[in-house]
């Protein structure tokens, strides 16, 4: 599928969007979603079960309930994409050694949120550099306010924050594996990151595709429905038709599913416009059918919706052919 433009898609939509009044209810009294932003605050606990699922004789998957790490094991070493939730770092441990995997070397954040860097200052304080975009050590380093729980999040310990940032992409060989890894814009948090196993031909993607359900718009952070169409659209040109796609959650994806997920977005997209262009907030837009009919089952439409409508309108700058 051919990347979206938006611009063109909008050209009649939005003539009169910027006469809209900026400041209108995003939703009826009360209806603040009480799950939106649930991936940036996870209280630590006892270390959760973990699965092991192996891709190949060098690449295994460790998940949790709601985490997902991805190990590429090499005789000398390890390199993590994302280290888990807060209080998993042993169950993760505990499930390399059972693979007889060495010490972790090098680990690579995909993005900031608790279940992406919850190990971080575990294996950080056991001698592995971290690697990440430079948004990420922003997050990490300072409090920042949750605003789906009213609260301020502290900074993390300095041992948890990368040592190694980037801007835009970068590569590195690690364990007889080339490896890429570069910067996904707005599209699940605002420092978003692929890592690209060439040689295995597996991409870990983080937050930004969420095959086993609802999708996590990290609205506050400038996270929207368009970046998420664009960062769908460059994984799928970055893999084939035998890519393994590893999300924060659930099992490796296939093409497909981050395909229909891609469909998904542009359908909803395109109905985002044409009701914020008539002044609807998200209830009335639920009430009008926005959610049904998109090709997937939805656990909390009204959170989800919220979050997109945030986004859109965060965005609103963009949406017009006319602003130059």
């Amino acid at each position: 599928m051919k990347s979206i433009d938006r611009r063109r898609l909008l050209q009649g939509a939005l003539s009169g969007a910027l006469a809209l009044p900026f400041m209108r209810a995003w939703g009826a009294a009360g209806t603040t979603p009480a799950g939106a932003g649930s991936g940036r605050a996870a209280a630590a606990g006892p270390a959760p079960a973990a699965t092991v699922t192996r891709l190949n004789d060098h690449m295994a998957v460790i998940g949790g309930a709601d985490w997902n790490v991805l190990a590429l094991i090499g005789a000398d070493g390890v390199l993590l994409v994302d280290s888990g939730a807060p209080g998993a770092a042993a169950a993760v441990t505990a499930a390399l050694a059972s693979l007889g995997a060495a010490p972790v070397q090098t680990l690579i954040n995909t993005h900031w949120h608790p279940h992406a860097t919850g190990g971080n200052e575990v294996f950080a304080r056991a001698g592995a550099k971290i690697i990440a975009h430079a948004k990420v050590r922003q997050w990490l380093s300072v409090p920042h306010w949750v605003p789906a729980e009213d609260r301020y999040e502290g900074a993390r310990p300095k041992e948890a924050w990368p040592t190694q940032v980037y801007y835009d992409h970068g590569s590195l060989t690690a364990l007889g594996q080339h490896i890429d890894y570069g910067y996904l814009l707005e599209a699940h948090t605002d420092g978003d990151s692929y890592v690209h196993f060439q040689d295995a031909n597996v991409i870990a993607v983080g937050g930004v595709a969420s095959p086993d359900r609802d999708p996590e718009l990290d609205w506050f952070s400038g996270a929207w429905v368009g970046g998420r169409i664009d960062a769908l659209t460059r994984l799928l040109k970055l893999g084939d038709a035998r890519t393994h796609y590893v999300a924060t959650t659930g099992a490796p994806a296939t093409p497909a599913q981050l395909q229909a997920e891609l469909d998904t977005m542009t359908l909803l997209y395109g109905r985002l416009v044409g009701y914020i262009t008539k002044g609807m907030n998200t209830a009335e837009m639920l009430q009008a059918g926005i959610m049904e009919n998109t090709g997937r089952t939805w656990q909390d439409p009204q959170a989800f919706m919220y979050a997109a409508q945030k986004g859109m309108w965060a965005h609103y700058n963009t949406l017009s052919p006319e602003i130059v």
